[in-house]
């Protein structure tokens, strides 16, 4: 990132800070009534423990421990994950339940659920090759969803709810990961990473799309995060002795994002009365990576759990020795964030969520 462009982002998150600060005194009632996500382990709070086929699951220690009763929930950290934090910020619950969690209170339905599965993506290919529940078979539980929903409230609430619910999706990286990087499979049908980027985008396009079919106006697109930083990319190249980011991945990231930062616009001028927001993932990411002491981390090339090169999922385990402070990595795992890093993620995404709010009311 230039200077300049470093000054601006500052200067805006510095003005984002304080409306944060401003709003959240004015109220305490949530401000939105329910949240629904979608999506891949970012955000997944635990569906692939109830789905048979999946192959990643977070149903086991390490993952959990640092949850209230240091029980693994299916989140692929050792405690929440952002969606819970922006949840508890916006304060509609503290955590966000799966949607396949067996006896979901009524309650819980009403103020919103996750239908995210680890291992998804917005390529049906990456789906196939993790046995995740895919982005278009999200979109069908959602259905179930609002039939549970209307069945509560009736038709009108239900609907009411939907369109003024604050809708978090958030994927993307294991399709570059699962098919263009570290196993090849769309290189041939794309040979070029920008053409793979734009059919990633057209369905994510897609999707949004029937998300605003189904009742939904509010909605917030995550980005890419740096995936040359993800220790198990750095792994991947196996004379990456000193453990450092893959440029060329951090540049594709950048590309897609200033992609879908242009594409996002445009579907929301083309559908009427929606609100949606990009999710910038990838600045507040690097930073911490780049001035790792400023957010008292130690450790950004490692996760926590086993070596930290390669472990995730079923390979991070009770028996995987973890580090002793948990918050002084940025990695949980080989993949995934810790704690503390989605503590410092999903302050910054509220804060946009409030500035974006705030804009929008005044348009």
């Amino acid at each position: 990132m230039s200077t300049s462009k470093t000054i601006t982002f500052t200067l805006f998150i510095a003005a984002l800070l304080s409306s944060c600060d401003a709003a959240t005194n004015a109220t305490s009632q949530p401000l939105f009534p329910a949240i629904l996500i979608f999506g891949d382990s970012t955000v997944d709070t635990g569906n692939n423990n109830y789905h048979s086929q999946t192959i990643f699951k977070a149903k086991h220690l390490p993952y959990g421990i640092d949850l209230p009763n240091h029980k693994a929930s299916g989140r692929f950290t050792n405690g929440k994950i952002f969606s819970d934090i922006i949840a508890t910020k916006l304060n509609i619950k503290q955590f966000v339940p799966p949607f396949l969690q067996p006896n979901l209170s009524d309650q819980e339905i009403v103020t919103g659920v996750c239908f995210a599965s680890a291992g998804a993506g917005y390529d049906d290919h990456t789906s196939l090759s993790t046995q995740a529940i895919r982005v278009l078979d999200q979109q069908k539980m959602f259905k179930n969803y609002i039939a549970r929903l209307k069945s509560i409230v009736g038709d009108k609430k239900a609907m009411e709810i939907i369109k003024n619910a604050l809708v978090v999706i958030s994927a993307g990286p294991n399709d570059f990961i699962l098919n263009y990087y570290d196993i090849p499979s769309r290189r041939l049908e794309f040979p070029h990473i920008s053409g793979y980027q734009d059919f990633v985008l057209q369905r994510l396009d897609n999707f949004v799309r029937e998300l605003y079919s189904l009742g939904c106006r509010k909605i917030m697109v995550g980005g890419l995060p740096p995936m040359g930083c993800l220790p198990i990319q750095m792994t991947a190249k196996f004379r990456n002795a000193l453990r450092f980011c893959l440029e060329q991945e951090n540049r594709d990231s950048v590309l897609y994002n200033q992609k879908l930062q242009n594409l996002l616009p445009q579907i929301e001028a083309s559908l009427t009365g929606s609100k949606i927001l990009y999710s910038n993932v990838y600045d507040p990411m690097m930073d911490m990576m780049q001035n790792p002491s400023k957010y008292g981390f130690k450790e950004t090339k490692r996760g926590c759990c086993g070596t930290g090169h390669l472990e995730t999922s079923f390979m991070c385990n009770a028996f995987s020795p973890t580090c002793r402070n948990h918050s002084e990595f940025l990695f949980f795992d080989s993949i995934h964030p810790s704690e503390a890093t989605y503590n410092y993620m999903g302050n910054f995404l509220d804060t946009q969520i409030r500035v974006w709010l705030s804009l929008r009311l005044k348009s």
